[in-house]
């Protein structure tokens, strides 16, 4: 956590990964991100990873550092509050529909300078998850060795479409402070992936081809990378980026006299050019294959830290939990009250601000925890009315009662 936007307020009105993404990555850096959810939680409240007690993990660390306010959402009189909030912060992140009651049009009627950071799923309106977008693009079938596509784990353009909605946030926000301006932006996640592939290449790859790049498995595209199995049978990722790391890599598995004699065969030379590296790869894949068999994983990983050649083993994420590197001596970790109740690290904010204090990360909030708080500060309602809300079930408290 850090305080860089402290003093701005940001309703959140959302719910799966791209749309808190955006709020999450606000609020860890000092933004008052109110997130704004039917009462008993919205459509991911329960989403897996759960606890026995049913608890969402997901939930839990997608939603840290926000705040809660829960309101009945299918009443008018919840919908009109969260409109109000809307208008009385200025900033508002959400994945509700384009003609809904949360349309722009609506909400800038009561506050012209609004800005609204809409994720969407096409450009048209029309649905559309991380998974369908992914196999709409092309990527599956880039994917492991075919030919069946293969779908990647990761939700890659939920969460770049969230970390661009919070740049797109700011941005606008740096928009209004010059002309005063507001307005929506719009950020489907199409349009993230097919932009992209073009960003990455890809678009003009395929139409300078005239075809797709074949699948290549664990291998890397241009460079010489892939994964090889070493004499006790680590699996590991040797990529090559610079002449350095292609220099010591050959010193490292004693491969200079086979290699030169490739080149002279082939007459080529791999010195300062990854993309002969790649091309020749049917040559030197065997040669690397057989060396690195003749090693144990231990001894090239120390040879290979020496030298500056970028290696990892593959290991599971449990593995990757209990690497002091990465999580137990990782400053971006440390500890929080969760409201599962579950002790284990918790993630902050991923960069280092050598110039600034770290704040410990803070626990996600129980549905309704801060509605009181924040119906009296944003839109000065009275304790009696807000009294009057909860009492009638429009507004819901973290005491509201939460059926499993």
């Amino acid at each position: 956590m850090y305080s860089l936007l402290s003093g701005l307020s940001v309703i959140e009105a959302s719910s799966f990964v791209a749309s808190p993404t955006a709020g999450l990555y606000c609020a860890q850096f000092g933004a008052e991100v109110i997130r704004v959810d039917q009462i008993g939680g919205g459509p991911d409240f329960r989403r897996w990873p759960v606890t026995a007690e049913n608890n969402s993990l997901y939930w839990e660390n997608l939603n840290r550092a926000k705040k809660s306010v829960a309101l009945d959402l299918s009443r008018p009189e919840g919908r009109e509050l969260l409109k109000e909030l809307v208008r009385a912060t200025g900033q508002f992140i959400t994945n509700f529909p384009v003609d809904g009651f949360l349309s722009h049009e609506k909400l800038a009627e009561g506050r012209p300078d609004l800005i609204t950071v809409r994720v969407m799923g096409w450009a048209d309106g029309s649905p559309a998850l991380d998974y369908t977008v992914n196999n709409s693009v092309g990527y599956p079938m880039l994917t492991g060795a075919g030919p069946e596509p293969v779908n990647h784990v990761l939700p890659a353009w939920d969460l770049l479409t969230g970390a661009y909605a919070a740049f797109a946030l700011l941005a606008a926000i740096q928009r209004r402070g010059v002309s005063g301006e507001g307005g929506e932006v719009r950020i489907p996640l199409s349009d993230v992936a097919i932009g992209t592939v073009a960003n990455l290449g890809g678009i003009a790859e395929v139409l300078y081809s005239g075809e797709n790049r074949p699948r290549l498995g664990n291998a890397v595209y241009g460079l010489f990378g892939r994964d090889f199995v070493t004499r006790d049978g680590e699996r590991t990722m040797i990529v090559v980026v610079t002449p350095r790391q292609w220099a010591n890599l050959i010193a490292a598995l004693n491969l200079g006299d086979a290699i030169a004699a490739i080149e002279s065969e082939r007459s080529v030379s791999f010195a300062k050019d990854d993309g002969l590296r790649f091309a020749h790869r049917d040559a030197l894949y065997p040669l690397f294959e057989q060396a690195i068999a003749a090693r144990n994983h231990a001894d090239l990983a120390a040879a290979f830290d020496a030298g500056g050649i970028v290696h990892s083993a593959y290991r599971t994420m449990a593995d990757a939990v209990q690497d002091p590197a990465l999580v137990a001596n990782n400053p971006i970790f440390g500890s929080a009250a969760n409201p599962s109740g579950f002790a284990y690290p918790a993630a902050g904010a991923f960069s280092t601000i050598p110039q600034a204090e770290r704040e410990p990360p803070r626990p996600a909030p129980l549905n309704g925890q801060h509605s009181e708080e924040i119906l009296a500060a944003c839109l000065s309602l009275s304790s009696g009315e807000i009294a009057r809300l909860i009492d009638a079930g429009i507004v819901g408290t973290a005491n509201t009662g939460d059926p499993k």
